[in-house]
């Protein structure tokens, strides 16, 4: 079981209204059940796994850990950067104690990460993906109570991506998870309860689905003015002709440049709503649509400029 009572935390740099990552945070994680974690970017969801972890210390409150908690997995830090990575792991390895023989923990993350002969190659070499993977690997080769992910099933290729959702679903039953992904497909799959992180505040929800169902109603309330602004933008835009043809006939500069201002202004609305929907990680089939826009948009902007420039009279070589 995993306690948090009264936790604040907050950093210096932070320039939130209330001036906290996360406050007066309670929760009670119980055995044998994996949660996911959820909330918009900057919600403070990396922050509290690495307080669960015991990686970094809360201003106010505690988190009392009453069984065998990891690392975040997917996090590339923690390493030493003028060691190998077999090297790392073998430090890591012998500071875990006795119970656990060396020579097979390296032989498991080497297989389990895949980084060829990287493995005997400083980590400052390594790229931020190797690092999550041999993190990984890493954390898998222990046994503990709880495994915390930090979005560590998007790391690597396809290959890799399904090697560490299989090695996830090997653990349920043996431990449990705390989740950060975005994700949904994963997080109903190894998950049952949920966390949503907002404004610093923390709720917590038995069933999963109704934190994914929290978290979308908190996306949409904040994206909905800009979608809209965007499916109005894809609405002008005829799937079917050519992009000239979506611009009036002008006779003049004048109006040229008018009609300049007015796509420059409809490319900058989509572009903000491309923007947003990147920001809040939408799945692909609802980003789609958006940069739809964003890319029409940007051909009528393109349209526009070369019609001012065939309306400007030469220029005078004198």
């Amino acid at each position: 079981m995993i306690e948090i009572q009264g936790l604040y935390k907050r950093y210096h740099y932070q320039h939130s209204a209330s001036g906290w990552v996360l406050q007066d945070i309670n929760l009670r994680i119980p055995n044998g059940v994996s949660v996911g974690l959820l909330g918009r970017n900057g919600a403070g969801k990396s922050t509290l796994l690495r307080l669960i972890a015991g990686m970094d210390n809360p201003d106010r409150g505690e988190v009392r850990r009453l069984c065998r908690v990891s690392w975040p997995i997917g996090l590339s830090g923690g390493f030493q950067g003028s060691m190998t990575g077999r090297q790392n792991v073998k430090f890591v390895a012998r500071v875990h104690g006795g119970r656990y023989k060396v020579d097979e923990i390296i032989r498991k993350v080497q297989d389990f990460a895949e980084l060829g002969d990287a493995f005997d190659e400083p980590i400052k070499t390594y790229s931020s993906g190797m690092r999550a993977r041999l993190n990984f690997g890493l954390s898998l080769a222990f046994d503990f109570d709880v495994y915390l992910s930090d979005e560590a099933t998007s790391v690597g290729d396809r290959a890799f991506k399904d090697k560490a959702t299989k090695a996830f679903k090997d653990k349920v039953g043996q431990a449990s998870l705390i989740m950060v992904s975005h994700g949904e497909g994963i997080l109903k799959e190894l998950c049952q309860a949920g966390i949503h992180l907002k404004d610093g505040r923390a709720t917590w929800y038995d069933d999963i689905s109704d934190a994914i169902a929290a978290y979308h109603a908190e996306t949409d309330a904040v994206r909905k003015p800009d979608v809209v602004a965007a499916h109005k933008v894809s609405a002008t835009v005829e799937q079917d002709a050519g992009v000239e043809s979506h611009i009036p006939e002008v006779n003049n500069l004048a109006e040229a440049r008018q009609q300049l201002a007015k796509y420059k202004a409809e490319f900058d609305l989509a572009h903000i709503a491309f923007d947003r929907a990147k920001a809040d990680n939408l799945p692909p089939r609802e980003r789609k649509p958006i940069g739809d826009a964003l890319t029409a948009a940007r051909e009528r902007l393109h349209a526009a400029r070369r019609r001012v420039q065939a309306l400007q009279p030469p220029q005078d070589d004198d």
